[in-house]
């Protein structure tokens, strides 16, 4: 593996890891109903788990209730469990075969709690974005051992994924600082 091949794929690991942390922190609600919200919450269907949107259509009955109508008589009772059983503090009521999810209001305290989350989500990803800088540094620790690069390439090497990694890391703390903004706001 050359440094350029190196440090490309660094960059786009990291890159990755940062789209994932936007992803996790759309599923945070505000306070407003979205579809994308029930996407990681997982239902049994015929002995495996599957999520909910390949059993179940989801969509908005107003900015604050989402609405589960499965596809299948028999799923609503399991789709609603699910859902409720969720971490997302939901709950669902059925209304013949629509489950109606109306989002609670956020209290100030419940606010607080998200910023944790929020926090600790920025915190993984940063821990991620870390890891691929050993690995790749370690990669390039084996590249010089090995005389593929000069001692001169490898530090130069080094320099560039410690400034991509800062990069990375400020726009994690970018992405965090964003939406503990818009958690606070009423």
């Amino acid at each position: 593996m050359s440094i350029a091949d190196l440090k490309n794929t660094t960059e786009h690991k990291m890159q990755k890891t940062l789209d994932a942390l936007k992803t996790d922190l759309t599923k945070v609600r505000t306070g407003r109903a979205h579809i994308g919200l029930l996407d990681h919450v997982q239902v049994e269907y015929y002995g495996s788990m599957v999520p909910v949107n390949t059993v179940a259509n989801i969509s908005l009955i107003d900015a604050r209730t989402i609405g589960v109508q499965a596809w299948e008589k028999g799923m609503a009772p399991k789709v609603e469990k699910a859902i409720r059983d969720c971490d997302l503090g939901l709950n669902p009521s059925s209304q013949g075969d629509l489950i109606r999810v109306p989002m609670p209001a956020l209290t100030e305290e419940r606010r607080r709690d998200l910023i944790k989350v929020v926090k600790h989500e920025g915190e993984e990803a940063k821990i991620a974005v870390r890891n691929l800088r050993r690995d790749a540094n370690a990669t390039l620790k084996d590249l010089l051992k090995s005389k593929d690069c000069s001692e001169d390439d490898e530090r130069r090497a080094q320099d560039e994924i410690q400034k991509l990694t800062d990069k990375h890391v400020a726009e994690i703390d970018k992405q965090l600082s964003l939406k503990e903004t818009e958690l606070m706001a009423i």
